[in-house]
């Protein structure tokens, strides 16, 4: 992984592991690397992956069972939920920056149909 200064660690790998989740490569009930194998893997101190699995159990997204490991939180709905909570928040940034430049409401608007346009143009143009 690599983090970027301006954000906490431990809140960089809550980001990742949500992302895992929205895109499948984490189900509902599948078994997390013990804090000890995170923090190897990834390269950081064990003391950040305990804050990490800490904020995300009070996030509900992953339980801890005593003696068997900690599990992503076996909940279908949680997976929509972080998905709409990640756009919202990806769109409410894109916005802000885009109101910063000086476009507006409508501008924004007719800037991602186009967008969007162009991209399946060339979804087509690919055979996809």
């Amino acid at each position: 992984m690599n983090f970027d200064a301006a954000n906490p660690i431990y809140e960089q790998i809550i980001e990742e592991i949500k992302k895992m989740i929205v895109r499948g490569e984490l189900n509902p009930g599948d078994k997390l690397p013990s804090q000890r194998d995170m923090a190897k893997y990834i390269e950081v101190n064990p003391n950040t992956i305990q804050r990490a699995y800490r904020e995300m159990e009070l996030l509900d997204l992953i339980e801890t069972r005593r003696g068997k490991g900690t599990f992503v939180k076996e909940d279908d709905s949680m997976v929509i939920t972080i998905r709409n909570d990640m756009a919202r928040d990806a769109v409410s940034k894109f916005i802000s920056e885009m109101k910063s430049l000086g476009y507006t409401g409508k501008e924004i608007i007719e800037y991602v149909k186009g967008e969007i346009e162009k991209k399946e143009e060339e979804k087509e143009g690919n055979g996809e």
